[in-house]
């Protein structure tokens, strides 16, 4: 089975054994043969600035308490082994069938981050590809990579007005020189 067939699925684990379940689910798929499998198993986290009256510090804190995330391709052996690790509660799902996340829950939830080239930039003319604004052309005034939206200024109606539309909603114009 190949690795583009696995998804990402949400594990419920006793708080603070997080870590623990996440590397006996690496060992365990390691010494089982299942590492194409079980492809990866993540638990997010972010950097957070905590000051304690005088003292400043950076701290690692998990973005989901008591939860890891496993990208594998399902079937009954895989789920026996994420169900078996010690530490591990269950699957998020409705009884103990496990539900995957979608591609934008996998990105919103920070589980992977997503690398996005935009070939334009804030001044360069655009036109909108998608959406009820198709067609349209107008000035890119805003990029904001981390929510993953663009503001163009389109003239319509004599007046120009501020549009939010997805990176992928607007192409560059090319200059006809």
């Amino acid at each position: 089975m190949a690795e583009s067939e696995a998804k990402w699925y949400v594990v419920h684990t006793y708080s603070g054994y997080e870590n623990k379940v996440a590397a006996d689910l690496m060992s365990t798929a390691e010494n089982r043969n299942l590492k194409d499998m079980i492809v990866d198993v993540k638990i997010p986290t972010e950097i957070v600035t905590e000051t304690d009256g005088e003292k400043t510090k950076e701290v690692e804190v998990k973005l989901y308490p008591a939860y890891v995330f496993v990208k594998m391709i399902y079937t009954d052996e895989t789920w026996y082994v994420v169900r078996n690790i010690r530490g591990c509660t269950g699957f998020v799902g409705p009884g103990s069938k496990p539900v995957p996340l979608t591609e934008a829950e996998v990105y919103r939830m920070g589980v992977e981050v997503r690398s996005v080239k935009i070939p334009y930039s804030v001044g360069d003319s655009v036109r909108i590809i998608d959406g009820p604004f198709e067609d349209y052309v107008g000035v890119v005034d805003e990029i904001n990579t981390e929510k993953e939206y663009v503001r163009v200024i389109v003239s319509g109606f004599g007046r120009e007005t501020p549009v939010e539309l997805e990176l992928n909603q607007v192409e560059v114009i090319e200059d006809i020189d």
